[in-house]
């Protein structure tokens, strides 16, 4: 077995070459010091010291065993020094993962408020459906998600994070629609950009309409909710899309909401995390900050 505090000493001795000056800079006694590097030789068989007037000499087998020990400690003071960097947050990375749509729309002020507060932590982003992001989370591949929910999924802890309110919006090639009333039947009959089946928000619009009967075909499925925004401003269809997202081109007429008789249900988003793993000085410090971030 070895024995790390041998080795500690045998460095001191070797470099000072003076047992009375190892000992002093270990803080011990020189017969301590002596005592040590004897057991030590007894272990290993060989003879490390040749004993001098003023001191002492490595032999041959001590200067082949001095750049293993010099590097082995050299090892163990580079680990040290990254695990206190680590801990004061001048190191270390998190992996977080979301849609395309809520990194964007909603994690990204987090983010940048994160990173200038924290420059040095390293953020790992992995984008996928909320499906995708989930499974991702209970393998262990990124640290924390942001999904839409519901979730029921025992592995993971889930908070509520923010409220989405979703809409249809069109472009101006439909503004008689937006001027009044619509049932869900009247909607399902347009052309519909929807985004890609197995997406949570996919199932979710599938959901309510199947809800009232109706089963409806997209024209358009798209994996961008950027692209949902530009087919429906140049007069596709109608793109159902959380309003949060376009509230700017709703602003400016670019695009416009249609109303409906029976109103669409607000969408919770969540942020989950393992219940199992342990996270990261910097996957936790971000958890944290996120869930006291001021817009939240």
């Amino acid at each position: 077995m070895i024995n790390l505090e041998w080795y500690r000493i045998f460095l001191h001795t070797a470099r000072s070459r003076n047992l009375t000056k190892a000992a002093q800079q270990l803080h011990i006694t020189q017969p301590s010091v002596s005592y040590a590097i004897k057991q030590m030789e007894e272990a290993l068989g060989l003879k490390l010291f040749n004993r001098q007037s003023k001191g002492v000499e490595l032999t041959e087998e001590g200067r082949t065993l001095l750049q293993y020990v010099e590097q082995s400690f050299a090892m163990l003071e580079s680990g040290h020094k990254h695990l206190h960097n680590l801990k004061q947050l001048n190191e270390g990375e998190i992996r977080i993962g979301a849609s395309d749509s809520l990194i964007k729309h909603l994690l990204l002020p987090q983010l940048n408020a994160f990173h200038q507060a924290y420059p040095s932590i390293r953020i790992r982003l992995s984008h996928g459906k909320t499906p995708d992001i989930t499974q991702r989370l209970i393998e262990g591949e990124i640290d924390c998600a942001v999904l839409h929910m519901p979730i029921q999924e025992p592995k993971l802890n889930i908070q509520p994070l923010a409220m989405l309110e979703d809409c249809f919006v069109v472009g101006e090639t439909y503004r008689e629609l937006a001027d009044r009333l619509l049932t869900a039947m009247e909607v399902a009959s347009l052309p519909l950009i929807l985004l890609s089946p197995g997406s949570h928000t996919r199932i979710f619009i599938e959901q309510w309409f199947a809800d009232r009967g109706l089963i409806v075909n997209p024209d358009i499925e798209l994996g961008s909710v950027d692209l949902l925004a530009e087919f429906a401003s140049l007069g596709y269809g109608a793109a159902f899309i959380s309003r949060s997202f376009v509230r700017e081109e709703l602003e400016r007429g670019k695009l416009l909401e249609l109303k409906l008789i029976d109103p669409l249900p607000a969408r919770s988003i969540g942020f989950a995390v393992r219940k199992d793993m342990k996270l990261s000085i910097a996957a936790d410090c971000f958890v944290q900050f996120l869930r006291t971030y001021p817009d939240q």
